[in-house]
């Protein structure tokens, strides 16, 4: 190989490497680094802010008193 034909390679070899590192560079620039929340879409019987909601008790202690009531 003589003198032309290696500086025509690393001519080829450096326009690659400078294109590879331009296309990573863009695409890096081109994400949103900000965090955001995760949308999820809310439920259309879900309660609004400050709304009172009906709700059963089921704890144990009140079980079993719902269950002597019965009893007797």
């Amino acid at each position: 190989m003589n003198n032309f034909e290696v500086f025509l390679y690393f001519v080829c070899f450096a326009a690659i490497g400078g294109a590879a590192f331009a296309m990573m560079w863009a695409n890096i620039m081109s994400l949103d680094m900000k965090p955001q929340p995760p949308t999820k879409p809310k439920h259309p019987e879900a309660p609004e802010a400050g709304e009172e909601v009906m709700y059963v008790d089921l704890s144990r202690e009140r079980l079993e008193d719902l269950y002597k009531q019965d009893k007797d």
